[in-house]
């Protein structure tokens, strides 16, 4: 009888990509799931309870003071500052050891990105310029990276391995342009005294950070902090989950021979006593051993990684579908035809559909062509206009500025049905491009 061969271990930084990858799949599932509740809820006879629940005001009050943020503010607020968190540290792990770590590696993604932050923008303020809507063009500069690797996702193995890192690492330099946007041009007045506080904070949490403290409620106070003196600045509060994610190390805190040589001795030491599953517990030097592993073993494991991986499904399936039921229900007046016909609509569905296949085919055809960029192993040019397609699926972060954007309500509703439909478009137009441009899959 003859032995399997064990396959092969895949490289770490393929394994950490995988799961992550597959984590987006499922949430996007969820995400889906819940933004057709949210429409179902808006649009029926429980309407009126939604909206209600919606601008019900929640927080806490001392004497005469109070601080209170209606339910659909502190989601917006402040859960999706854990949100922007975990996209700070996909951001910050891709930049020192991933996709956009190099400028070789980092060329194609981030042209690509850049062209399908620009055009479409430039093709929203076409048909807004002057008008009610001319603040919205950021509203057509994003793209949602759970939908998109969601039904990339749908052809498991015929989508090239080199397709699914690029469509990623194109999302994340989309989110990097997308917070800058926020920051600089969908912030309140800025109030210097928060900041100052805010910077107060953030100087605190590296301070703790580079002398590696290792209780997690000072990190928590910490950010805390920080959270509430961007709030208090008029820079809107989730730029604050940025800047803490920035604060955490993504690179292991020891060397890794001291790593090796540490647990060498101490798997000697315990193998040498006399070990049972209690005897540590009269045996002191045992308990310091294991100790020892314990903080070994931690320091070696990179924060930032084990953050995300603890975060992203609080992400993927509490966060974000929370955030859907908040904002996906919009109450579609008259019919959705006739609402797609305003300005705001079609700015937001020419900006996803269209712009996101122009910015993003030719960007990448100028890199490559120039000798920037070479296109991955695997990746034909009709794969990445699927992915251009994909880009266009723009939900949450597009919905995310409307709400920036817009203090009409009406304004607001029609800049959702534009995104709803241009993100449907775009997933079905670019599902299909895949389909057709793919190998097929092997029986």
């Amino acid at each position: 009888m003859v032995a399997k061969k064990s396959k092969p271990a895949e490289p770490a930084a393929v394994g950490v990509f995988r799961r992550f990858f597959h984590s987006e799949v499922a949430g996007s599932v969820v995400l889906l799931a819940c933004t057709l509740a949210a429409l179902y809820f808006a649009n029926s006879s429980h309407s009126e309870t939604y909206f209600e629940i919606l601008h019900t005001k929640v927080g806490v009050s001392w004497g005469e003071s109070a601080f209170k943020l209606t339910f659909h503010h502190w989601v917006n607020d402040f859960l999706m500052v854990l949100f922007f968190f975990v996209v700070g540290l996909e951001i910050k792990r891709e930049i020192v050891a991933g996709q956009l770590s190099s400028i070789k590696d980092s060329a194609l993604p981030v042209m690509a990105a850049l062209g399908g932050m620009i055009v479409p923008a430039l093709l929203y303020t076409l048909f807004n310029h002057g008008g009610n809507g001319a603040d919205g063009w950021g509203i057509a500069m994003a793209t949602d990276i759970a939908f998109a690797l969601g039904i990339l996702s749908l052809f498991g193995s015929r989508a090239p391995i080199g397709l699914k890192v690029f469509l990623t690492a194109l999302a994340i330099a989309d989110d990097i342009g997308a917070v800058m946007v926020i920051a600089v041009f969908y912030s309140e007045q800025i109030f210097w005294s928060g900041l100052a506080v805010a910077g107060f904070f953030m100087a605190l949490l590296l301070i703790a950070s580079r002398f590696m403290i290792g209780r997690p409620g000072i990190y928590i106070l910490l950010a805390l902090g920080v959270w509430a003196g961007v709030f208090a600045s008029g820079v809107h509060a989730t730029v604050a989950g940025i800047l803490v994610a920035l604060a955490v190390p993504v690179r292991a805190r020891i060397d890794p021979q001291v790593f090796i040589d540490n647990m060498d001795d101490r798997l000697e030491r315990l193998k040498q006593s006399d070990l049972t599953r209690q005897s540590m517990l009269s045996d002191t030097s045992q308990l310091d051993a294991l100790d020892d592993l314990h903080w070994v073993s931690g320091s070696m494991r990179p924060a930032g990684i084990t953050l995300e991986h603890f975060l992203h499904p609080i992400q993927a399936f509490f966060i974000l579908p929370l955030f859907a039921l908040c904002n996906a229900g919009v109450h579609i007046h008259g019919g959705v035809f006739k609402t797609m016909v305003n300005p705001i609509s079609l700015g937001i569905i020419l900006g996803l559909v269209i712009g996101k296949q122009l910015g993003v085919g030719s960007m990448v055809w100028a890199a490559v062509k120039l000798g920037w960029a070479e296109l991955p192993k695997g990746v034909r040019w009709p794969h990445l206009y699927g992915a251009g397609c994909l880009a266009g699926v723009g939900f949450t972060m597009s919905l995310f500025i409307s709400e920036l954007a817009f203090t009409d309500d009406l304004l607001v509703d029609e800049a959702k049905i534009g995104i709803l439909v241009a993100s449907l478009i775009s997933g079905v137009w670019g599902y299909l491009v895949l389909m057709v441009t793919l190998p097929k899959a092997e029986n």
